[in-house]
């Protein structure tokens, strides 16, 4: 049997277990239906928590006199990571693929943001390219695998998702914009503006039990970028990668910060429906 498979047997045998008590009454149902909210949100999170441990992990209990880089590690353990997950089959290789265009974007961007001053790689390390670390890509990684994994998860529909032109174009403005807002015009706030426009009719129809559930696009979209900069205060505590004002001493990022990962999380949705297409909810 394959650990897919096994895992499935496991949560069939637990909520077998726990279904009666869940029926009970409605407040046995909702608890219940939380519960699974959670532990599938959990789980969809499995690459980024993984990171997120080893960033905080080596952080804290790196040896100074290690004969390998700290960040050179971290290259190291993410491959094993993503090696693990396909060959598990945890994930899709089609899924693999749209992350993996994720994770290159990403790193162009680092490249060019790292050239700008807008942030820093401490520590030193070998595998990286032009000054940035190979492991920050699979920071970008861990987004698209959320992404993809939670819409297998959830059984994901969707009710007035915009047409994919637009939410293409969105993904594409907002990316150049990384750029060229450090030499014109910063249009952030009208891109913030689009995706008001495109996405307030728009709702995710998400199934954590079986009761399919509905929540507007928008307040969706918000919350991921939300729990992104909770991952990236973390990550910079960590020292995995620091603003200039943090090199002094460690403080929380800026909540507006929280308004570039919205921007960049939309250009992970929109590869993800390369390969999971919006299907219009029942």
């Amino acid at each position: 049997m394959s650990l897919q498979h096994a895992i499935r047997a496991r949560v069939d045998g637990l909520d077998a277990w726990a279904r009666p008590w869940a029926e009970r009454s409605c407040y046995h149902a909702w608890a219940y239906e939380f519960l699974l909210f959670g532990l599938k949100q959990a789980w969809a999170c499995m690459f980024g928590g993984l990171m997120l441990a080893l960033l905080v992990g080596t952080h804290l209990l790196w040896p100074d006199e290690a004969p390998l880089a700290r960040y050179d590690f971290l290259v190291i353990a993410s491959v094993a990571i993503q090696v693990a997950l396909l060959a598990t089959k945890l994930e899709r290789w089609d899924e693999a693929l749209v992350i993996l265009v994720f994770h290159v974007v990403g790193t162009l961007m680092e490249i060019f943001k790292t050239a700008q001053g807008s942030w820093i790689y401490p520590e030193e390390s070998v595998l990286r390219v032009a000054g940035v670390p190979l492991f920050s890509g699979f920071m970008y990684a861990c987004v698209g695998s959320y992404m993809a994994r939670i819409w297998r998860l959830f059984d994901m529909r969707f009710v007035a998702y915009p047409p994919l032109w637009a939410t293409w174009t969105l993904a594409l403005l907002a990316y150049v914009n990384f750029f060229t807002h450090h030499y014109v015009i910063d249009i952030r706030l009208g891109l913030f503006a689009f995706s008001a426009l495109i996405f307030w009719r728009s709702w995710a129809v998400f199934t954590p039990d079986r009761t399919p559930r509905r929540m507007p696009m928008l307040v969706g979209l918000l919350l991921v970028a939300l729990f992104i900069w909770f991952a990236e205060n973390l990550g910079t505590f960590a020292a995995a990668w620091v603003y200039p004002s943090q090199r002094d001493g460690w403080h929380m990022v800026p909540i507006e910060k929280m308004g570039a990962w919205y921007l960049l999380m939309l250009l992970s949705w929109v590869l993800v429906t390369l390969v999971h297409k919006p299907e219009r909810a029942k």
